[in-house]
């Protein structure tokens, strides 16, 4: 059992983030493809993508480990969804964290010379990683990036709708019960071995993750005090969910907001549950700010969303009807 200890300084700066990012997502995704028993809802996606990753990969897959915790890429490679962005921080990490990070990890034997290689720093050893993490992203993530994204952006917005009607107590109570339990001031969550956890008024990041699947992880830096620990949550809970993500190319078939506003324009919506402003709107599909003002236009419009001037930006904002037919999407 995984226990979280709030203090009021905790629960005020509990927040939730729109990505763990690129790279740690790249791993997790390595990770589920190792699974021998894989959950219904990607068995598609590991059809497609077994036996596509190639030597190219093996950087990073060497280092997945046989048993216990896994390389935190978060703290290596930042939160970033761009994934070059990532491998920017990634070879800019400081020697002493790379091995910090890699110590923990039980590569297997075979692997241990180049683990060591990565952990004492070797520039080309760290080149040969990055390119194993881009390898890797482009074939089991980056097809699937962008049909992803809006189903983390959905989560986001649920979990933003319920802490503006119930506060963070809601939303701290609304994470995927039985496997987690609010007992203020204890977050307790299902995990394999007893932890207790004070967060010492620093709050706590929910972050909404792709290829995990009932199965919560605290990522954290305990050499860094000032940054807030972040409770991995699972995006994807259910078959239906899953089987909308693995269409690497076209509308989704089982997608019909997709079908009826167009795919860009019915994430920009979905985007828009949560509130932003246009250059966020334009990162998070991917698309000129251009081609954001055309979709925003449109969708204003429709009346699916509202436009209004906050200081040097503007701020988008689904309403009533745009969250209707995100509910009656879902």
């Amino acid at each position: 059992m995984l226990r979280i200890h709030f203090t009021a300084e905790d629960l005020a700066r509990t927040r939730v983030a729109s990505t763990i990012g690129a790279a740690a997502e790249t791993y997790y995704s390595l990770e589920m493809l190792c699974r021998r028993s894989l959950p219904l809802p990607f068995q598609r996606w590991r059809a497609t993508v077994a036996g596509r990753l190639g030597e190219d990969a093996e950087p990073l897959t060497s280092l997945l480990p046989g048993r216990g915790p896994g390389l935190d890429l978060l703290a290596l490679a930042g939160d970033s969804p761009d994934i070059d962005h990532a491998v920017e921080a990634l070879l800019r990490a400081p020697r002493a964290q790379l091995r910090r990070e890699l110590e923990p990890v039980a590569v297997r034997p075979a692997h241990m010379p180049w683990a060591r290689a990565v952990a004492d720093g070797d520039g080309e050893a760290r080149r040969l990683l990055a390119a194993g993490l881009v390898a890797c992203h482009r074939v089991a993530v980056a097809p699937y990036w962008a049909a992803s994204r809006p189903q983390l952006d959905i989560v986001r917005a649920q979990y933003a709708r319920t802490f503006l009607e119930g506060g963070v107590d809601a939303l701290l109570a609304s994470l995927s019960p039985p496997l987690v339990r609010w007992r203020p001031p204890v977050l307790e969550i299902r995990y394999p071995r007893p932890v207790e956890v004070q967060l010492n008024g620093s709050g706590l990041i929910l972050v909404p993750t792709l290829f995990t699947w009932r199965a919560f992880s605290l990522l954290y830096d305990p050499y860094d005090d000032a940054s807030a620990p972040r409770l991995t949550v699972p995006a994807v809970t259910d078959p239906a969910t899953g089987a909308a993500l693995w269409h690497p190319g076209g509308p989704m078939p089982d997608d019909p907001l997709g079908t009826l506003l167009g795919r860009t324009r019915a994430a920009a919506l979905r985007v828009a549950a949560d509130g932003c402003n246009t250059t966020e709107l334009a990162a998070r599909l991917g698309v000129s700010l251009a081609a954001v003002s055309q979709h925003t236009k449109a969708l204003r419009e429709a009346r699916l969303i509202t436009t209004s001037r906050r200081g040097g930006s503007v701020l988008h904002m689904a309403t009533v009807l745009g969250r209707e037919l995100l509910d009656g999407n879902r």
